[in-house]
């Protein structure tokens, strides 16, 4: 009943692109280059707070850089093999994010509690040194990150960035306690607090990429609440079913639905007004709508099926 074009998916953001792409390639660099740093500094002072840091650091340099590689590649359109486009790439490369995070907190925490029975001295100044670059180091890649486009893909990259800031100072106040009181609990508690703050950014993470490759009614999409409004909003319709929504990503929402209109009704017109109210109430401009003059086809399909 409808043809619809993607081009439009793609069209809005595409003089963003070159801007986003090049502050989200900047701040990966950044962040991953740092973050070998802030491991091997880690390893060599005993301070478990800095590996934990240098943790939170690799799954922010995982986000930025998918967040960089999804603007690059999400930007090619669509082609035979893949006719809804590159956009999944990056729900799936979240999804495997967020496993590799649950298994870096359990580690961490499992090194923190075994530090906590029987404390091990680290090496405060040089920590400190380093947690304290860290901390510089992610302030210069929010601002940068803070001066792109505000989309969810970058709005997300700047929420990791902003929550690495917090392992950063995590990390220079474990130090000071060392350095200035000699208390070594402040480095395996301290690193319980990133890994906590790591769990629940794992845990959200999985929980959305899951729901979305799961096809799942997206987030503030309600069938119900749409196929009400439709009805009432057009005079036309006489029912609404066989409803199905589902994401490419978060913000990329998809619905199909059948309506059954009213025998005398304007096939066209009636699409037009289910289209523009799905974009203009719902947020989604991508739909495929089947207007039906009489009984649904796949209802009668069915009934045949079951009678034989």
């Amino acid at each position: 009943m409808d043809s619809h074009h993607h081009h439009h998916d793609h069209s809005e953001h595409d003089h963003n692109l070159p801007t986003d792409v090049k502050i989200l390639g900047r701040a990966f660099f950044l962040i991953a280059g740092f973050m070998f740093v802030e491991l091997v500094a880690g390893i060599l002072t005993n301070a478990l707070v800095l590996i934990a840091d240098a943790g939170h650091m690799f799954l922010d340099a995982a986000a930025l850089g998918l967040s960089w590689w999804a603007a690059r590649i999400s930007a090619r359109g669509y082609d035979h093999k893949l006719s809804y486009g590159y956009h999944r790439f990056q729900v799936l490369a979240a999804f495997v994010n967020g496993l590799t995070l649950i298994a870096l907190v359990l580690w961490i925490a499992f090194e923190a509690i075994s530090r906590v029975a029987s404390p091990e001295p680290i090496l405060p100044l040089p920590a400190l040194a380093v947690a304290t670059i860290g901390f510089v180091v992610n302030i210069v890649a929010f601002k940068w990150l803070h001066g792109a486009s505000d989309t969810t893909n970058v709005r997300s990259a700047t929420l990791h960035v902003l929550g690495d800031l917090l392992g950063s100072a995590a990390a220079i106040v474990a130090a000071i306690c060392v350095y200035f009181f000699g208390w070594l609990y402040a480095d395996p508690i301290l690193a319980v607090l990133i890994a906590v703050i790591l769990g629940r950014g794992a845990y959200r993470v999985l929980k959305e990429s899951t729901h979305i490759l799961l096809e799942g009614v997206p987030n503030g999409v309600d069938l119900s609440e749409i196929k009400s409004k439709l009805i009432q909003a057009i005079p036309n319709i006489v029912e609404v079913h066989h409803m199905h929504a589902w994401a490419l990503t978060a913000e990329k929402p998809l619905l199909t639905l059948h309506a059954q209109v009213a025998e005398e009704s304007h096939v066209q017109n009636v699409t037009s007004e289910i289209k523009a109210i799905l974009n203009a109430q719902f947020g989604i401009d991508h739909s495929t709508v089947q207007v039906e003059l009489g009984d649904c086809p796949d209802d009668e399909e069915a009934a045949q099926v079951r009678t034989t």
